[in-house]
């Protein structure tokens, strides 16, 4: 069996598991707001699958590199089933507790980041240098699949109910897991010689911290993700209040399918090309033209405008973080990408929580009032984009994609970036 197969079967199991995960969320997120009507309880469960997320990296990094690669991706999937069986019997008794979903969304968050830092730590063993592009574009089709999933879930809940849905979860589990354990993969992948410091775990936890401080290209180009993650974080919480200010739940509900469409269209189209020559060039103009469709969304409330600049917009994430994923695991060594990896998902994944905490209340309390009829920019941006509930939203997404622009100049622009790939020797 080759490799390129190998890789296959690896990914195949992974979005399998992922939509399953993805769906679970979505109904457990549904069952807290209909059952509490706080919105307070249900961002708190957002947050209890976000934070433990980033903080976890350079811990998930360390486990990557000292153990089986494939026993760790077993063992965070059997754990994550196991959360989610639990669940299922809290449901099913009728003891079922906000609490409860909090919890086995920050064990779900472990498990998740985990997984995912193992994934890409296996992922340039088992395919060439020249198509680690692709197999990162392919990668972006399982956000694609989480994206898409409320629509899916929507139907599935009527269908099957709650508890149907979580079953559904837990035999996606158990088919990735069986896939793992028959599938043979090479000892190399499993586990490279010289993963990790036997004496000195602690030490290791900040190995990939001192690792990119040492190569400031390559920490340039996660300070490159961060800023993107920002800017694509504000947009992301912004999109459905903008939708509901015009149009209805259904409305969203189908918009929210274009977008998950955009990515799974552009992670096909990086699977199939493999993205630009030049990474780094590749991964700032896409950067740039995701900042003009960000700006589509701002100029009328219309449904279908918005439908077709959100698939736009997400068509550019797979390019992006593919490219950017691909530069990266090129110039690590095998035996230190987990760690190397995982800090990078800390350092990038920390904007996500502080746009998230930022654009809710700059939406409510700035820019929906200076937007609103007689506002003090209702004379001049109103003139622009127009005044009423939901232009403060669209005027703040304007300024998401300036400060996106912004970071694609700086990665067309800044020489360290520019120089990136040929400044880091490339590892075989």
């Amino acid at each position: 069996m080759s490799d390129l197969i190998r890789f296959g079967i690896v990914w195949c199991s992974s979005l399998l598991s992922g939509v399953g995960s993805s769906l679970t969320g979505f109904v457990l997120g549904v069952w807290v707001y209909q059952t509490t009507s706080s919105t307070t309880l249900f961002a708190l469960v957002m947050l209890s699958g976000l934070i433990p997320a980033i903080l976890v990296g350079p811990f998930a990094g360390v486990i990557v590199d000292r153990f089986d690669r494939r026993r760790v991706l077993i063992v965070s999937d059997c754990l994550t089933s196991v959360s989610t069986g639990v669940q299922a019997l809290l449901l099913y008794s009728g003891s079922l507790q906000v609490w409860h979903i909090c919890v086995g969304s920050f064990v779900g968050a472990i498990c998740g980041t985990v997984h995912m830092t193992t994934y890409q730590a296996m992922t340039p063993l088992l395919i060439p240098e020249r198509h680690l592009a692709r197999a990162n574009g392919f990668m972006q089709i399982n956000v694609a699949a989480q994206i898409a999933a409320p629509l899916a879930a929507g139907a599935l809940l009527a269908a099957i109910g709650m508890a149907g849905v979580l079953v559904l979860d837990l035999v996606t589990f158990a088919i990735a897991v069986g896939t793992l354990v028959v599938l043979r993969l090479p000892a190399a992948v499993l586990r490279p010689p010289g993963g990790g410091s036997v004496n000195a775990p602690l030490a290791d936890l900040s190995y990939g911290w001192r690792y990119l401080r040492e190569r400031r290209d390559l920490l340039a180009i996660v300070l490159a993700f961060t800023g993107f993650n920002f800017t694509f974080a504000i947009a992301g919480v912004l999109i459905q209040p903008l939708i509901l200010s015009f149009g209805s739940p259904g409305v969203l509900g189908v918009l929210m399918f274009a977008g998950g469409a955009g990515v799974f269209v552009g992670g096909l189209v990086m699977g199939v090309w493999g993205g630009p020559k030049r990474r780094i060039r590749g991964m700032g103009l896409f950067m740039l033209l995701g900042s003009a469709f960000l700006v589509l969304h701002t100029i009328q409330p219309s449904a279908l405008l918005v439908g077709v600049a959100a698939a736009c917009f997400l068509f550019t994430l797979p390019v992006v973080h593919g490219t950017g994923n691909a530069v990266l695991q090129s110039k690590v060594e095998p035996d230190a990408l987990g760690r190397v990896m995982g800090t990078a998902h800390t350092i990038g994944g920390a904007a996500t929580p502080f746009a998230y905490l930022l654009a809710g209340p700059l939406a409510e309390y700035v820019t929906e009032p200076l937007l609103s009829p007689g506002g003090a920019l209702s004379g001049n941006i109103g003139a622009l984009i127009g005044t009423g509930p939901g232009r403060g939203i669209a005027f703040l997404i304007l300024l998401d994609a300036l400060v996106l622009a912004a970071v694609a100049v700086a990665v067309l622009t800044v020489p360290r970036l520019r120089r990136v790939e040929t400044l880091a020797p490339a590892v075989a």
